[in-house]
């Protein structure tokens, strides 16, 4: 399993995760629209709904998007696969070793 994303790959992961980027933030937004058109709801509760969501939201988008580097792509590209943030066709632009890296990340830990 490779530690880090080689040259080739990296070319074709720093314009990815602009559009995962993209994607998450319209995720986050669609979100923010869903809680405020809820009318069972007064406006102080949506409100906290939103921050509290905000909050979450916040933290995922550290975790997955900070510290653009090659030795933490790999990491960043699993976080953009298990949010479902880019397409199998994008995907499928990487490497072989890289996809294999990333799709044993994913994989479920034996119980």
């Amino acid at each position: 399993m490779q530690d880090r994303i080689n040259e080739s790959d990296w070319r074709i992961f720093k314009p990815l995760r602009e559009k995962a980027l993209e994607r998450f933030c319209e995720r986050v937004l669609d979100e923010v629209v869903r809680i405020r058109a809820e009318t069972g709801k007064t406006q102080h509760e949506r409100y906290i709904e939103i921050y509290r969501m905000m909050k979450e939201r916040d933290i995922e988008l550290e975790r997955v998007f900070d510290y653009l580097r090659r030795s933490t792509a790999l990491m960043q590209l699993v976080g953009f696969r298990s949010l479902g943030l880019v397409t199998d066709e994008e995907y499928s632009r990487f490497s072989a070793p890289t996809r294999e890296t990333v799709d044993d990340l994913l994989k479920p830990l034996p119980s």
